[in-house]
């Protein structure tokens, strides 16, 4: 976004008068802006070293000094002055708002906005409130590209074509039992056995009606689209970068994720005879 030449000049002459105050309701806003932003940031999937590097360079910009702490369920932010006189610190639990790979890029160009233009701080909360109302993208448009990307896994293995149909079909009704349960509080486990059970047992079709020459590549790719990716590679990146805590937390909320997906996985092929192990 470019802003202006006056509007620019505008904002730097007031960033340039609150910074240089030690007035504690501004460090207590900056502090409080800061932890917000990094916990929504840690909800929506950002790795740990991200954040670090965007509040930090949110701080840089409002000219005060920075500690924060990342947990798997908070993020502590502490700011003061160059004098070290009016420490402040906050305290914000981790956004509960699933998975958003626009709502991280989004966060991620605030900063540098915040950076480069010299925001002051209540433009800055401005953008971030109008960030945080940014709808998600439409359920019924991630159902069906879920669902063909799904099919199209399924042609990457090897399936043939009625192999993609029946994973189609199966993700179809799989994911939106997810959506439906999600939308209604279920626990996140609980969702996903239950959504890879329904998986499973759709596209078991293939195999016990003999539809097709893949029908066990059907079944097998049938809940892909279950497997939590993004915790994965974020707990690795987490742990590169020596966060062990949410790196340990991450990788096993991801494992525990995978361990009920193959359960439901597991007790559809049971429940319907196909015996193979």
């Amino acid at each position: 976004m470019k802003y202006p030449e006056s509007l620019t000049k505008t904002m730097t002459a007031k960033t340039n008068i609150m910074n240089k105050s030690n007035d504690s309701n501004v460090m207590r806003g900056i502090a409080s802006f800061l932890a917000e932003y990094a916990a929504l940031l840690l909800g929506c999937g950002s790795t740990c070293i991200r954040i670090e590097k965007n509040t930090k360079r949110i701080a840089e910009a409002f000219e005060v000094n920075l500690d924060i702490f990342i947990m798997p369920a908070h993020v502590s932010v502490s700011v003061w002055s160059s004098d070290r006189k009016g420490a402040v610190m906050a305290q914000r639990k981790t956004a509960s708002c699933g998975i958003s790979f626009d709502l991280n890029t989004r966060l991620s160009q605030l900063s540098w906005e915040i950076a480069d233009y010299n925001l002051d701080l209540p433009t800055a909360v401005a953008h971030f409130e109008s960030i945080k109302a940014t709808k998600p993208t439409g359920k019924w448009e991630v159902l069906i590209l879920t669902s063909l990307a799904n099919s199209a896994f399924c042609r990457l293995f090897g399936g043939d074509w009625f192999a993609m149909l029946i994973v189609l079909v199966s993700t179809l009704a799989g994911y939106r039992l997810k959506q439906i349960m999600l939308e209604d509080g279920c626990d996140i486990r609980l969702t996903f056995l239950c959504a890879s059970f329904f998986s499973a047992s759709i596209s078991a079709g293939g195999h016990i009606f003999n539809i097709g020459t893949t029908p066990e590549l059907a079944i097998g790719t049938s809940v892909l689209y279950l497997i939590p990716g993004v915790p994965y590679i974020n707990s690795v990146s987490d742990m590169i970068y020596r966060h062990y805590l949410c790196a340990f937390s991450r990788f096993l909320d991801a494992a525990v994720l995978t361990a009920c997906l193959s359960a439901g996985l597991c007790v559809g092929m049971l429940i319907l005879g196909l015996r193979w192990f």
